[in-house]
Parts: C-alpha cells; structure tokens; sequence
C-alpha cells in the first residue's frame, strides 16, 4: 500500500482526532498524537488500544495487524516532537485565531515541504493560511464523523494552495479506504453547504403550519427515502451544532435567500430545547427513545363521491389508473359534477391557486402530490386548501387509503412538502455547481457518503426531471414571490436543454 506520507502529526485528540488516527496508523503511517490538554493524548492512545482489540475480537483486524497500528502510534510531549511529521493534521477548536497560531508555530517545526491541513468543518482555508509564509503548502481536510464510518473526506484548496499538495492528499485519502472530494473554499464546503435545503425547506414548511414536525418525517422518509426526516436529523445533530451552521452559512453568503435560517430553530435553541441529548428537541425523548405521536386514523366513510381530474393534473393517466385500481367512481366529463370529489395535481402551485386559476369549487378541491410515480413511493400526500369541507377531504383520506398505502393530508402549500424540500435541495446543488465549487460527480458522491441521502442531489434532479424540478420552483416563486426559489442558471439551461444536471460544459 502506498501512503504518501510516512509520518502525520494529529493535533487534537478529541473524537475526531482519534478517528484520524486511526485511519492513518492503519494504513502504514507513524502517527504523532498531541493535545494542549494534559494526558489527553495518553487517553486518545488507550482509547484506541481498545478499539483496536474490538476490531480483532470481531474478526475486522488481526493480533499482528493490531501489534503493528498500536506500535505506529505515540504520544507527543509538545509541538517539537512533530518536526519529522511530513504531514500534520489539526482538528482543534474552531476559533480563526487559535488554528492560526498552532500552524505559525508549526511552520518553524517541521520541513520546507511539510503538508499543513486543517479538519475544519466552517472556517476558510484562505483565512488560516493567511498566517503563514508558505500558504501553498495548507489545505483543508475536512473529515466526518464517526471518522472509520464516514467513507467521505473533503479535500479544500484555498487561493494559494498548491494543486500537487491536493492530489497528494486525495491520494492518501484512498490509501486507507476512503473517498475523497475535491472542494474550493467556500462556506460550507460541499457537504454541509449541499445540506442546507434539507432542514431550512422543512422548517419553512413547518412555520407556515402546512403539517407538524411528525407528518413532515414521514412524509419525507417515505416519498424520498431519506433515513431520517429532518426534524428527526436535528435532533440527532442537536440545534447547539447546527443552529450556529445555519446561521454562519447565511452570513458568510451575505444574507443569500436560499440559506436563510429559520426562528423556529432560534426560539428552541434559545429554550435549551435542542435535542435528543437533552431528551427534548422536536420529539420528547424517554430512555432515548423518541415520543412520535400516532397517525390520525383513516376516516371511515360510507359512501364515497365520484372523482373528477383536472385536465391539469401531473401524471394525470397515472391517476386515473391509480383511481381505477381503487375501485373510485371517475368522472371524465369536460367539468365536474356537483357532487364530485374535485381533483388537482399541481407542480409548485398550492390547490388555492389552482381552484381559483381553473374556477373549481373550492370546497370540494383536494390536491394530490404526483411528483414521482405512486408506485415509486411509500406514502400519498393529500393536501386541502382553506375552503375544502371536511367530508370531502376524509372522502379523499378513505379513498387513497383503500389498499392500505399510508396516506397524510396536509394544508395547503405551494409544492406540498416533498416538491419544495427537493427542489431546494437540488437548486442548491446545481448552482454549487455553477459556482465550480466542486464537480457534479463529486457534489453527488460527497452528499451520498457525508449524508446519507438516498441519492445525490444531482441525480434526484434527473430522477424527477430537470423541467419538473424548474416547474416547481417557478411556480414556488409565483406562490412565494421569495428570491429563495430562483432557479440555479446551471439548473435552467440544462432543463431547456434537455440535459442531466450532471453534464459539464467543455
């Protein structure tokens, strides 16, 4: 195995450290461990020790292979011990001025032509490197954590930093397993700037009371895939961290609309009410178990209306098909009866604008999310507008309910809850890409590794379709009239185009 280096210093041996470490020691490196805090680097030693025992008792590591990573590692007494590190890895506190002062002091350490990075997660590479006399030689190297777990790391070149240092630390990323990703500096990275439409969208849904934190995790975990809806993922995160990265993201991008923050987030953190450490975040939590409250039952209905589809509608023979399957009586005259059980399925426009633009009535209106195929998701998303009686939007519960598909009906929205939450998701990453952040391949893979998603933003935009995707947020804009929604340039010309949103230009 090559590794590109053969001796790292890792400065800091909190969790992430330790991880760092360890991947280093496993691939053949000597490893420096140094820590401000007295006996931390001792602990971090030990600590690995016995990670490195669990990983032979289970068979992922031998006696021998053990023996070898644990004689790789040792403890530094203070930042002179580093001088023969070829490469050295910080991942201290996130303070500008404290990471500038450790790699000024490194710099009259180690060799010429030392690599210098830093594992931070929100400061610019630019601004640490800033410090030093040779910034060519610093990069960012931003891990994930749990570190062993986390096959994604990201590689940042600030505006002095040598290509060749990047492409040694891509290469050294591989040597231990991992997939690395090449970032320009810019808030966020990738990762965490690729994030933002997840948890901002959702709490924008959530703020206009269209469904609770509950119906909105559902929802987005049953139409998408999403492991975890975002309330569920705030949690886990706990608004302490990720408040503060919302807020630092929207300002670093001068007050940029598409990461504007949301009071909701404010108002709990505010409250100490951020998360699942503290057993209380968006769900109440008894021996770490979160307190999810019941679906609301189907309704029982005796006699269901006729339905009449809207000319309009997406995926309209789809409907019909699906409406056919569940045995509904389907209307298929030029206007509704008016008995009829009204149906829209809009792209980004809320029902209330349809049933005013198409002059239905409103009260018998109910609105169907048709985003993706039916039978490409878990879950339907019924939505009302303000008029709707209650009779025909429990119709609409028993009727879409029939074979036993959950089904959530919420109030009414531009883009229902998956459309808006998607199409920002994917904007955002289309004009990362227009920005030449990173590559398309590389935005896709690093959002799948660093967050789990089902699929990379990029590729969601092809599955839907760049031209729904651009639907959507025009007529978000049309409902809205919030800058948020404006498409990426990158996102437009390739759905004129017809072209996926992964096709670069020469």
């Amino acid at each position: 195995m090559q590794s590109f280096f053969d001796c790292a210093g890792i400065v800091g041996t909190g969790a992430m450290g330790r991880g760092i470490a360890q991947m280093a020691a496993q691939a053949g490196v000597r490893v420096w461990l140094l820590d401000a805090q007295p006996g931390a680097a001792e602990k971090a030693r030990e600590a690995l020790a016995k990670t490195w025992d669990g990983l032979v008792a289970k068979g992922k590591l031998s006696a021998a292979d053990r023996d070898a990573c644990l004689g790789r590692l040792q403890v530094a007494a203070s930042a002179e011990d580093l001088k023969a590190c070829d490469l050295v890895i910080e991942a201290i506190v996130e303070r500008l001025e404290v990471k500038q002062g450790l790699f000024k002091q490194l710099e009259d350490i180690v060799a010429p032509d030392a690599v210098l990075v830093s594992n931070t997660s929100s400061l610019s590479i630019t601004a640490i490197g800033a410090a030093l006399r040779h910034p060519e030689r610093f990069a960012g190297y931003h891990f994930f954590n749990p570190v062993p777990l986390m096959k994604v790391v990201e590689v940042i070149a600030g505006l002095k930093t040598d290509p060749a240092v990047c492409e040694r630390l891509m290469g050294f990323t591989r040597a231990y397993g991992h997939t690395p990703v090449a970032a320009q500096d810019t808030p966020g990275f990738i990762v965490n700037h690729a994030g933002r439409g997840y948890g901002t969208e959702a709490l924008r849904v959530v703020g206009e009371r269209v469904a609770d934190f509950a119906t909105i995790d559902r929802i987005l975990r049953d139409q998408v895939g999403f492991r975890l809806g975002p309330f569920e993922l705030m949690d886990l995160t706990a608004l302490d961290v990720s408040h503060p990265v919302m807020e630092s993201i929207y300002h670093q991008y001068y007050e940029e609309p598409r990461y504007r923050p949301s009071v909701i987030t404010a108002q709990r953190l505010a409250g100490g009410v951020v998360g699942k450490k503290v057993g209380e975040g968006f769900y109440r939590y008894v021996d770490g178990a979160a307190q999810v409250p019941a679906e609301p039952p189907v309704p029982q209905v005796a006699e269901l209306p006729p339905v009449w589809v809207s000319p309009k509608a997406a995926r309209r023979q789809e409907i019909y098909q699906l409406l056919k399957d569940l045995g509904a009586s389907i209307e298929t005259a030029a206007a509704p009866s008016s008995q009829a059980l009204i149906l829209v399925a809009p792209l980004g426009l809320d029902v209330t604008t349809l049933a005013a633009v198409e002059r239905h009535d409103a009260s018998r209106t109910v609105g169907i999310d048709m985003m993706l195929e039916d039978s490409a998701t878990k879950r339907r998303v019924l939505a009302t507008n303000p008029a709707t009686r209650a009779d025909m939007r429990d119709a609409a519960h028993a009727l879409f309910a029939r074979d036993g598909k959950p089904v959530s009906v919420v109030r009414d929205s531009g883009g229902f809850v998956t459309q808006r939450v998607v199409a920002t998701i994917v904007n955002i990453a289309a004009d990362m890409c227009q920005q030449g952040i990173c590559s398309p391949s590389d935005l896709d893979v690093a959002v799948t590794l660093g967050l789990g998603y089902p699929m990379g933003p990029l590729a969601m935009g092809d599955r839907i379709g760049p031209t729904n995707v651009l639907e959507i947020l025009f007529n978000l804009q049309t409902v809205y009239g919030d800058a948020r929604y404006r498409p990426s340039p990158w996102l437009r010309r390739r759905g004129a185009l017809g072209l996926s949103l992964k096709q670069e230009e020469l």
